[in-house]
């Protein structure tokens, strides 16, 4: 198949995407919904979307959760919905077992991302015992980086100690590790991935540094253009290779790129697949979005959960594009819609991350 075939399959597969996305803004499907238990976390990473930190306040009793997982249950059934535990780390969140549990026990699948330092061969045990599926894990870097970005000496070999005990522990469904890529660890990206060939993970996540939270404060760190350019074009070429490699969800990449660094195509799965509740109890969509009155849809202290991802949301379920005159009048609109609700500027109503000009150009 030549070049022109496989740009014309992309094409009519991201038209179909484009009609089908018009449809999910009007029939959501609640596919993940992220518990966010506490914003402590023992680590102080300087690209943190949440800017927790070991004295950030714990999340909200057990019982406040269970309340929406049985109204999710009542109304949708187990099957559809994954429910995310995350953090600041989550596994500080002093009844984190008894809530796995109380989701095991109503049939959820349900998974967690975490920085993996807490997990000991007996919490491994425990995390499958209470049907744990699947594990994000943090690797920023090779020792000396990961343990500077995430302020956290030691970290690196703690992280990788957790990761081993998970794979010896077995019955897992995937393990995956997730860096963060920014302007100066991109030259560990190699080294990163003789590093992980060694590591019986299931697949590696990188994705690039996001101008979210304490990462703002950090714009000389920001991937440039050739930056961006470079970190593709290593994920696309060991896709090409059969290693399980793979960028995050975020950003439309255009025609060229789409469909080559990640399984399919760009769709922001916030507030049309994704619902979260913070720490407070806020309802949000994905929790890597500013937190402010416009994106936060209620509180399930006062609000029916269901009703509110039902009824409100609306933030979430119209074009981003149709806010910036600069989006609005790109052709790749269509396909991108905006981007992504988490590097969405709302002061400015702007996007802060586009490829356009980076990966593709528009006419």
């Amino acid at each position: 198949m030549n070049r022109e075939e496989i740009l014309s399959i992309k094409k009519k597969q991201l038209d179909m995407l484009r009609d089908y996305r018009s449809r999910l803004y009007k029939a959501p499907q609640l596919r993940q919904l992220f518990f966010e238990l506490t914003l402590r976390c023992n680590a102080a990473c300087f690209h943190c979307g949440s800017r927790c930190t070991p004295q950030s306040p714990d999340g909200l009793p057990v019982q406040d959760y269970v309340r929406v997982l049985d109204q999710v249950k009542e109304r949708y059934g187990n099957r559809m919905t994954q429910i995310c535990l995350t953090g600041g780390e989550p596994l500080l969140y002093k009844d984190f077992f008894d809530l796995a549990q109380a989701i095991s026990d109503r049939g959820f699948r349900w998974g967690m991302t975490s920085n993996g330092t807490l997990i000991s061969r007996e919490t491994a045990r425990r995390l499958r015992e209470t049907g744990m599926g699947t594990i994000s894990i943090s690797v920023d870097g090779l020792p000396d980086t990961h343990d500077r970005l995430r302020g956290m000496p030691g970290g690196f070999e703690r992280t990788m100690e957790g990761i081993q005990n998970l794979i010896d522990e077995g019955g897992f469904h995937a393990i995956q590790v997730t860096t963060v890529i920014n302007h100066q660890n991109i030259e560990e990206l190699d080294a990163l991935f003789d590093y992980f060939a060694d590591v019986e993970i299931d697949s590696w996540r990188v994705i690039g540094l996001e101008p979210i939270g304490r990462a703002l404060e950090h714009p000389d760190l920001l991937l440039t253009p050739e930056d961006q350019r470079r970190l593709f074009g290593f994920i696309r070429e060991k896709r090409i290779a059969d290693f399980p490699v793979t960028y995050g969800c975020s950003h439309y990449l255009g025609l060229e790129w789409e469909r080559e660094v990640r399984d399919w195509y760009f769709l922001c799965n916030a507030g049309v697949y994704v619902a979260g509740i913070l720490s407070n109890g806020d309802i949000s969509a994905c929790l890597d979005i500013e937190r402010r009155p416009e994106t936060i849809q209620g509180n399930i202290a006062t609000d029916d959960f269901i009703d509110i991802w039902e009824n409100g949301f609306d933030l979430y379920r119209r074009p981003l594009s149709g806010r910036s005159e600069t989006c609005g009048s790109c052709t790749a609109q269509e396909y991108c819609s905006g981007g992504a609700f988490h590097s969405w500027d709302y002061d400015r109503d702007e996007q802060r991350i586009c490829m356009r000009g980076i990966l593709f150009d528009t006419k």
